[in-house]
Formats: structure tokens, sequence, C-alpha cells
């Protein structure tokens, strides 16, 4: 295993368990990345505008839900069954609409049903900012160094070799085997999956444009006493994200702090390891926090924090074999907590010789060739534009 994030320790885990020698290399510390970085939500979404993956992915969009759906449940049943002691909390997410246009487009193309409800802000407890949405009732939120920390916890315990601080230079499939060029050192292996994310760029054996790394940035208030929350409208306490084109999202945290993130991306060809938050983006998504919380105004932020995300050039999870012997999983998106261990876990089993489940072969990339993605900087720059000018518009129309 080349990465130790979640889906790194989850294959690694999964071979463990089936009985096979495993060896995780990771450049820094197991889930020291995204997986620890990221604002905590398990939700059940996929990476794409359900509307535009029914028009481009007809045949695949069905299986895409069930597979976001069931990452959900795999998450869930690994923070239970091995009691991982994260915080976590089934709350769903609520899906706000910035504007009363976005909020009627909503209701005309939304039903209410088992797994969400269609709703004003009044009647699902969140501030009146926000004009409606969709509470998709799948999912809920944790905290994220605390997962990472509690599944590697359960690497540490079991039969897997772990290399932390063993950054990998090189992968060459010799078509007998798999070497591995350490710091000071080769590891040969019989086979090798790739759960780099972010950096799986700086590798050469990765499929050209499989990931693009996207800097995501989020910042933690200072302790809100309940009642400003509920003065706020904030009644329900569930966590909110936005249908603006680059999200934001809102959440409160059982230390009764609110982390909000995202709104504003950066992008780096090569990204570093060591890169701390721009101050002005953390500004940035202050003034988008004050927009929707204007009651909180005496609220200070208290910290703010980043970590580096990558991109697949469909937003959406994929797996597949980047040589016959080194296969990938890339399941990140904003989306990987629940689905980068998912995902890995279904990859790990299916070259441990099962049959490939329904869900793995929704997300099967037989070609290793991909495609421009839509992520860069202007389109990033343009959402961001975009996202600004819907706020005002909204704000002069009220």
């Amino acid at each position: 295993m080349l990465g130790g994030g979640l889906g790194g320790m989850a294959a690694a885990l999964r071979l463990a368990e089936l009985g096979h020698d495993v060896i995780l290399v990771e450049a820094d510390v197991c889930g020291w990345g995204a997986s620890a970085r990221n604002a905590g939500y398990v939700t059940g979404t996929v990476g794409s505008d359900p509307r535009i993956l029914s028009r481009f992915y007809p045949d695949r969009a069905a299986g895409l839900f069930r597979f976001a759906r069931n990452a959900v449940t795999h998450t869930e049943k690994l923070i239970a069954s091995q009691d991982i002691d994260c915080g976590y909390r089934q709350t769903g997410v609520f899906s706000a609409a910035p504007t009363a246009a976005g909020f009627r487009r909503v209701r005309a193309t939304t039903k209410s049903g088992k797994r969400s409800t269609v709703a004003t802000a009044d009647q699902a407890g969140i501030p009146p900012a926000f004009h409606g949405g969709v509470h998709v009732h799948v999912g809920g939120i944790l905290n994220p160094g605390e997962f990472a920390l509690g599944v590697r916890d359960l690497v540490r315990a079991s039969t897997i070799r772990v290399f932390e601080q063993t950054p990998v230079q090189h992968v060459a499939d010799t078509g007998d085997s798999v070497e591995i060029a350490v710091p000071g050192g080769r590891i040969r292996a019989e086979r090798a999956i790739l759960t780099t994310n972010a950096f799986t760029n700086q590798l050469e054996i990765a499929p050209r444009r499989l990931s693009t790394p996207v800097w995501v940035t989020a910042v933690e208030t200072e302790p809100v006493p309940p009642e400003m929350l509920d003065d706020a409208g904030w009644t329900s306490r569930v966590p909110i994200v936005t249908t603006h084109l680059l999200m934001q999202s809102f959440r409160t945290t059982d230390r009764n702090t609110i982390v909000f993130s995202t709104r504003k991306l950066q992008m780096s060809r090569h990204p570093k390891a060591d890169r701390l938050p721009d101050r002005a983006v953390v500004d940035d998504l202050v003034r988008g926090f004050r927009e929707r919380f204007p009651t909180l105004g005496d609220i200070s932020p208290r910290r703010a924090w980043g970590g580096w995300i990558g991109m697949t050039p469909a937003n959406l999870a994929v797996a597949g074999q980047a040589t016959p012997r080194v296969a990938y999983s890339m399941a990140c998106n904003g989306h990987g907590l629940p689905q980068a261990p998912y995902l890995a876990t279904l990859l790990a089993d299916h070259l441990a010789g099962e049959a490939m489940h329904d869900d793995l072969r929704t997300v099967w990339r037989e070609s290793p060739r991909f495609a421009p993605g839509v992520v860069n900087p202007a389109t990033i720059r343009l959402g961001w534009l975009a996202d600004r000018l819907t706020d005002r518009l909204g704000r002069l129309r009220r």
C-alpha cells in the first residue's frame, strides 16, 4: 500500500484480514493528510451535480448514488464495530439554497421521500439567511482527526508492517513484481495499490491527469453559547452545505464551536505538504460566515487549517489499473471521508481474488487515460465570482 490515508489504511486492513503480508508506506504519519484535515462530513452525496450525472452518465448515475450511500453505511459500521471514538453523530446534512430562486428550483425538481425532506429554513431549523433546501437524512458528522487516528490504531495493532515518514520516490512494474524506491532502500512486492490522493501525480507510474491537487481551508470559531445559536435560528443544529458552485459548509462541534469550510479553493501543480492557510482565504471564509450568521458578529474565529484533496477529472470516485501489478483508488473530490475507505476496501477484495463488487464496477476505469478535468485555476476563480454575484443578487432581492 502506497499512501497511509483512510483509503490506504482501509485496504491494508482488509488485505491483512484476508491473510496477506501487507506493507503500508506513508510519507508522513498515517491519516495525516486530507483524512484528518477535512470538514468532518460523512455524506451520501457524489462529487458531481446530480443533473449532470443523469445527463452525461445515464447508465451509471443510479450506481454512483448507490455507491455513495453504501460508502456511508460502510463507514458507520466501521466506527461502530471497532468502537472508534470520533464523536460521530447521525444528523444527515442539509443542502441549503442561498437564494429564493435557488430554493424555488429545489422545490420544482426535488420531492420529499424516505431519504430526504424538502423544507424551508424555518421548517428545517436553520438560519433565515438560507431560504430552504433538502435535508438528506443519510450520514452525519464526526471529528476527522479522531477518526483517522482511530483507524491508525487499528493498523498499528494488526500484522501490517507500517513505514511512516517514508516518502515513495519511484514505483516500477517489472513484470513479475513491483519495485518501490524509498530513502535508503527498496521494497519489492507482488502488487501495489496507489492511495496517494492529491500527491498521486508525483509518481510517474500513475495515470496522467488522474489527480488534480486542490487546497481546501477550514476555520473554527470560539465556543458559541447554545442560546446564541437558537437566536440565530439554528435550532436543529443540522450541518449545512450550500448549493453554491463552490459550496460553503457549516457545522457545530462537541466543543460548542462552529467549523466552516471551502467557499474558495486554491491549486498548485506541485503541492507542498507543509503549506499553511492563506490569510486572504481565511478572511473570505469569515466574511461568508458573517453573511449567513449575522447575529453571531461578536463570535471570533479561533483557528484555521487546510489540506490537499485530489480531484479526479469527472469529480467522481474512480479505481483501476495503472499497470498489470499496480492498481489505484481515488475517492476524494470533497467526499472522501466515507468513500475513500469503502472504495479501497472493495478494491482490496477484488485484488485478493473476489468477484468485482457492483459498486466497484460502477467506478472502475478500464483505460488509464484521462481527459483534462474541469477543475483548474480559471474555473475555480469563475465559480467564486459567480457565487458572490449570486449572493449579492439574493441580498438585493430580500
